[in-house]
């Protein structure tokens, strides 16, 4: 009889699950093993390691902005200075309705309901708990009454702060410029490390030109968040257990301009209600002791912020006060340029010292039926080389210009510093143009247009046509003929001192290479000629000149505005005020040790003898310590 297999095998089932057992034993010893084996590398070995990244999660580090440097004139007062104020901030997640809270701090008149759209651009850009400055700096009686509404608007509050601050104003807008708000195209230029936590940047003049030295370096400190990286309070032993000492931030260099603010006043109070420019230069070393361009602005706004309409509204006055016009104002220098037009003749032998003209008021080329108009109508007479540049006769460079020609002038006049930028340092300068027959092939398209015709030397030489100088190339020309042709470089900044060490660093003045001119005594020939322009009996600006208590030498010009037909004949006070002649003058004194160099330009202001004269005076005067009233 066959026998029955048992249906269930029990002992290979305990083997079986003996085996299951050994195995899950085996992987959970391994496993636990494992993990032990970690936690000993994570809490032993690794301990420091991870420790250090723990803190670093918790802990973040925050910029502190540096203190931006001061900037002085050459007599110590503050020119520009960081003061303490309060700024108005949002924070974006303690708002509960963005668009109400922003419509009623414009209702208030704490912001500017145009720049709106901008805030609410500025709250959705960055993390939601970080601030949004809506104003830079508010008034006492803003701060009084935002402090009254206070509890209708969670998440604003106003908070310290140090904002740039310029005490002359408008005075020394353009020579020493604004700081502003940072800008995308900002961005793209700094370095984005060391200008963490900044919002404001140098936008034009010695602070943007500066800038490098004026900013100074940020330092950090560090600050504890939670996982979202906010910042949350921490009692004391946390905080002595988790910050370590931060860095501190090193403040900027300190500048010592060159600059006398009292001239620069001056000469601004002079061009009240013009427009025009002032660049005085120390001939000695090319100082610049004022530079003024009119009219102009107040930098202060630009520091705590300006509407967009305000902005607008600057940028469209058709008087421009944004422009430069000392060194980006190109204008013809007329008959300023005839100094140095003389020296070249002398140099060339297209004149000499006792060659005499008939000057009848007009001068025509050899062929030709075109008369070139003197500015007198009736004419000088017989002149010579000094009688051309005190009566500032223009027939006499009319004739003499054939002989020097385009070429010459242009290279002689280039030894001056005309037709390139000085180098100052400060921002935005341009060259100006003095024309040559290379420079017209290049510039005009079409053979027709690229020829240099010899009524265009005629007209170069006395400052008109294509050439084009600004009041900075002609104060630093003028500086070169009070030094016989030594020239030296302009510039702003004479020494600069570390705020921490006090450590002051001189910077010494660069020499250009010289006009060399064979003779000598050409140089006081052209210089005795200019004094008479001021001092002498027939001088174009004897009136501003004859009873000074020291000597002085100079140079009137007048530049046409627009193009006169043939016969055309014209009365200048029936014209269109903007329409005039611009008023130039150039000068120096005294002739033995020359202090002062200047340059004046009147848009619009018909005679550079009658206008810029007497400013011209005014400036020496009180420079020399003659006083400002002399003419008053």
């Amino acid at each position: 009889m066959r026998l029955l297999s048992p249906i269930k095998d029990h002992h290979s089932e305990r083997r079986l699950f003996a085996g299951r057992v050994l195995l899950a034993g085996v992987v959970g010893t391994l496993l636990l093993g494992s993990v032990i084996t970690r936690l000993v590398q994570l809490q032993v070995f690794d301990h420091e390691h991870f420790a250090e990244q723990s803190h670093g999660n918790r802990i973040r580090l925050e910029a502190i902005p540096p203190t931006r440097g001061l900037i002085f004139d050459r007599n110590g007062r503050v020119l520009a200075e960081n003061l303490p104020a309060y700024q108005l901030e949002l924070i974006p997640e303690q708002v509960d309705d963005l668009d109400e809270t922003l419509t009623r701090l414009a209702q208030l008149g704490l912001i500017d309901s145009e720049d709106i759209p901008q805030f609410k651009d500025l709250s959705k850009r960055g993390p939601r708990f970080k601030p949004v400055t809506l104003r830079f700096r508010l008034t006492d009686d803003e701060i009084s009454q935002f402090a009254v509404q206070r509890p209708r608007f969670p998440g604003v509050d106003f908070q310290p702060r140090l904002v740039r601050h310029y005490p002359y104003g408008k005075s020394a807008a353009h020579a020493v410029g604004y700081v502003s708000a940072i800008s995308t195209s900002d961005l793209n230029r700094l370095d984005a490390t060391a200008y963490a936590g900044t919002a404001h940047t140098g936008k034009t003049g010695i602070e943007f030109f500066n800038e490098n030295r004026l900013h100074g370096k940020p330092g950090h400190r560090q600050i504890v968040t939670n996982a979202r990286g906010r910042q949350v309070p921490a009692d004391a032993r946390e905080l002595s257990q988790a910050l370590v000492e931060g860095d501190s931030p090193r403040p900027g260099l300190n500048l010592h301009l060159t600059l006398d603010i009292d001239l620069q006043q001056t000469a601004t109070d002079a061009l009240e209600g013009r427009r025009g420019s002032i660049v005085a230069i120390d001939p000695r070393n090319g100082e610049v002791l004022a530079l003024v361009s009119t009219p102009a602005f107040d930098p202060n706004v630009f520091a705590l912020g300006m509407s967009g309409s305000e902005f607008r509204t600057m940028q469209t006055d058709p008087n421009q006060p944004l422009f430069n016009r000392a060194v980006r104002g190109n204008y013809p220098p007329g008959s300023t340029i005839k100094p140095m037009l003389a020296l070249a003749a002398l140099e060339t032998g297209a004149t000499n010292l006792t060659r005499r003209t008939m000057c009848q008021g007009y001068y025509t080329l050899p062929g030709s039926s075109h008369r070139y108009r003197d500015w007198k109508p009736e004419g000088h007479g017989q002149v010579d080389l000094h009688d051309a540049i005190a009566q500032s006769c223009d027939v006499y460079f009319y004739e003499i210009s054939r002989d020097i020609g385009i070429d010459r002038m242009h290279d002689y006049l280039s030894a001056f510093g005309l037709g390139t930028p000085t180098g100052l340092d400060i921002s935005g300068e341009l060259g100006g143009l003095v024309p040559s027959i290379a420079w017209k092939r290049g510039a005009f398209k079409g053979r027709e247009n690229q020829t240099w015709f010899p009524g265009e030397t005629v007209i170069a030489s006395i400052g008109q046509g294509y050439m084009l100088a600004t009041p900075l190339q002609l104060a630093s020309a003028t500086a070169t003929l009070a030094m016989r042709g030594q020239r030296f470089r302009p510039h702003f900044v004479s020494a600069l001192d570390d705020p921490i060490s006090g450590e002051r660093t001189p910077l010494s003045a660069e020499t250009l290479s010289k006009v060399d001119i064979e003779n000598d005594f050409y140089w006081q020939s052209i210089i005795d000629a200019m004094q008479d322009v001021l001092q002498g009996e027939r001088g174009t600006a004897r009136a501003a000149g004859l009873d000074a208590p020291y000597t002085m030498a100079g140079k009137s010009g007048t530049a046409q505005v627009f193009s006169v037909a043939q016969e055309e004949e014209y009365d200048e006070e029936d014209l269109e005020e903007r329409l005039r002649d611009h008023a130039l003058f150039i000068a120096f004194a005294p002739l033995d040790d020359p202090r002062i160099a200047v340059a004046i330009i009147v848009e619009n202001g018909s005679s550079g003898s009658r206008v810029a004269a007497p400013i011209a005076r005014r400036l020496m005067d009180q420079h020399l310590g003659y006083g400002d009233d002399a003419l008053q």
